[in-house]
């Protein structure tokens, strides 16, 4: 049986952590990121699908070829942000489960059905989403998750030609503290779960 994380480390991963909204000038290191997606890769997905895929946009190119696909209310914040993570899933993740679960023909499963596919590269590539801010924030960064993008506009600059495309993107760094909006609610457990 494993031991309950320490107060500490609850606060870093959940209380005391923040959805960021401006950033300290202070570069990530590619060693930094490298280590970023080790951890998030350790997430469970179905089947080990792991459909996720990162694009780390760090330089100044980048974030110009990102910047018009943004939504007003993300521009600036994004712009600042020291890395920004484009979440994209592969239509066709299947194509890596002889390699990623190979105790079956599970890519059978999803070369049937490109709604069950669909759904499986959405919904996992969610779940590996959640997995990078929590990664992220046991670095001891700070992350702004966001879905204010044209997701059209995205795919045609970043993923044209590919199977990939955008689900979320994330804005990764040492965030502003000053910038923080105050905390708001969360729906109490009454409203929000059913015990069964």
């Amino acid at each position: 049986m494993k031991a309950a994380l320490e107060q500490a480390s609850i606060e870093q991963l959940f209380t005391a952590a923040r959805t960021h909204n401006g950033w300290l000038d202070k570069s990530l290191t590619k060693e930094q990121l490298d280590e970023l997606y080790r951890l998030t890769s350790l997430g469970p997905t179905s089947a080990n699908c792991s459909p996720a895929r990162f694009v780390f946009v760090t330089s100044a190119e980048g974030k110009a070829r990102l910047a018009p696909t943004l939504s007003k209310g993300n521009l600036e914040k994004t712009m600042t942000a020291p890395l920004t993570v484009i979440v994209a899933y592969d239509r066709k993740f299947y194509d890596q489960l002889p390699t990623l679960f190979p105790h079956g023909d599970a890519k059978s499963w999803f070369t049937s059905s490109e709604a069950l596919a669909q759904e499986t590269a959405m919904r996992n590539s969610s779940m590996q989403a959640a997995y990078l801010i929590f990664a992220a924030r046991a670095m001891g960064l700070d992350t702004g998750p966001m879905s204010g993008f044209d997701v059209e506009a995205l795919n045609s600059e970043f993923f044209a030609g590919t199977d990939w495309s955008a689900n979320l993107i994330i804005n990764i760094g040492y965030g502003d503290d000053s910038k923080l909006y105050g905390r708001l609610p969360r729906l109490p457990a009454e409203e929000a779960c059913l015990y069964v």
